[in-house]
């Protein structure tokens, strides 16, 4: 017990000692020195506060919320840099090697020669159907040119309109005799010429307008041959012929038998009834 009393007084002992040397080592100081570190009592003395203390706690702030907005989007799309060094492509390798480029050339050539040919192909297909339409048209106008032609009937009707005669084609000629040469319209008459294919001999038909009557054609003949011709009547119609020639009147038409033929009289008759 003695020796903590002892202790005790020994620590006041020592802690009065170093307050005395400190006050002393004050006074000894300047003025302008100690007075830094003379504080200020009161609400401006820096006082230790304790953070765990909520008193002693910063006040926060709280700033009035602002409305959210959504970050502009800006489609810029891909930019190079100017710095950027631009990457070149690697080239194809093509094969130029001597047999690659022949077959190459060759499947050209044939390619070309392909569509050239489908090309001409085409082109006759065209000039083909054309011709064919041409052929079709000029064989029939020669058809009917023949047809025309070779119809003696039609020929007359034509010839008729033209003259304005009600000419007409006999319906029976003389055995071995054929039309021979176009048939004619001129001077208000229609005449038709025959021929024989053996004896080359031929006779004419004409037919014309006439005022004249049985009487004024008998006249006319009977001068022509001296008086010396041949009278025959059939289906009311009065021939009159001489040495193969002929002439009767019928609806106001003159019919005109004439040639080297040497029509018989009754080829006459009969060539004058079928009329």
């Amino acid at each position: 017990m003695k020796n903590e009393k002892m202790n005790g007084a020994d620590m006041r002992l020592n802690f009065a000692q170093k307050s005395k040397a400190i006050y002393q080592h004050t006074i000894k100081q300047p003025i302008g020195q100690i007075k830094p570190l003379v504080r200020k009592i009161g609400r401006s003395m820096d006082i230790a506060r304790s953070k765990s203390i909520n008193h002693f706690e910063p006040r926060k702030i709280i700033a009035p919320a602002r409305p959210i907005q959504e970050p502009k989007q800006f489609n810029v799309g891909q930019q190079r840099h100017p710095m950027t060094v631009a990457t070149i492509a690697p080239k194809a390798i093509v094969d130029t090697t001597p047999v690659v480029t022949k077959e190459a050339a060759i499947a050209e050539a044939f390619s070309k020669l392909s569509d050239e040919q489908k090309r001409s192909r085409e082109n006759f297909k065209r000039k083909s159907k054309l011709f064919n339409i041409i052929l079709a048209t000029v064989t029939a106008i020669l058809i009917i040119l023949y047809f025309v032609l070779t119809n003696s009937n039609i020929l007359v009707s034509i010839a008729s309109a033209q003259t304005g005669i009600n000419a007409s084609f006999p319906e029976y000629k003389p055995e071995g005799f054929d039309r021979s040469g176009p048939i004619t319209s001129t001077d208000n008459q229609v005449g038709i010429s025959f021929i024989s294919s053996s004896s080359k001999k031929q006779f004419s038909l004409v037919q014309k307008k006439s005022s004249w009557d049985s009487s004024a054609v008998k006249d006319k003949v009977s001068q022509d041959s001296n008086g010396e011709f041949i009278t025959t009547e059939d289906s009311g119609l009065t021939i009159y012929s001489h040495n193969g020639n002929a002439s009767w009147v019928n609806g106001g038409i003159l019919y005109t038998i004439s040639g080297d033929a040497q029509l018989s009289t009754d080829q006459i008759r009969r060539i004058a009834a079928s009329l």
